[in-house]
């Protein structure tokens, strides 16, 4: 089964890639390596669940705002290498959460993302990682994460 055919499997729908806020490209390549700019948990309608962990959000909500941030990291990737099955793993993910300074559960939150690649991408998704919290995100959203993808000619 292809990644494409199991995100549809699961229901779920690539959105189509974002265009960059800012001075910066969603992608680049380096050899083999496919590093993906941050990304957050922009829904269809271009907004942002709002918050921050330890505060006014709690690690449900904020573990789907990192699977959606997941989703996102595969609509870039799918648009810099046109299917997903060229994507040989995962190897690394940073995952920023927007967490007051005493929140302890950050790789609770960012397993959202983690566990979708590995539903997804099988074997392939399964990655080192990060998981961090930051004092702010950009539109007060919950979490950013960014990507590092070994990918096949």
């Amino acid at each position: 089964m292809t990644p494409e055919e199991k995100l549809a499997s699961l229901g779920l729908v690539l959105p189509k890639a974002p265009v960059p806020a800012a001075n910066y490209v969603l992608y680049r390549f380096a050899g083999n390596l496919l590093y993906l700019s941050g990304q957050g948990p922009k829904r269809a309608d271009g907004s942002y669940r709002p918050g921050r962990l330890g505060r006014n959000v709690t690690i449900e909500e904020a573990y789907e705002d990192a699977r959606l941030t997941g989703l996102n990291l595969l609509a870039v990737a799918k648009s810099a290498l046109g299917e997903l099955s060229r994507i040989d793993s995962v190897a690394k993910l940073l995952g920023m959460v927007n967490a007051e300074p005493d929140f302890p559960e950050h790789p609770k939150v960012i397993n959202g993302c983690s566990d979708l690649l590995v539903e997804v991408l099988g074997d392939a998704g399964r990655h080192a990682r990060s998981a961090v919290g930051m004092g702010s995100l950009p539109n007060q959203m919950t979490v950013e994460i960014e990507a590092i993808l070994l990918v096949r000619d």
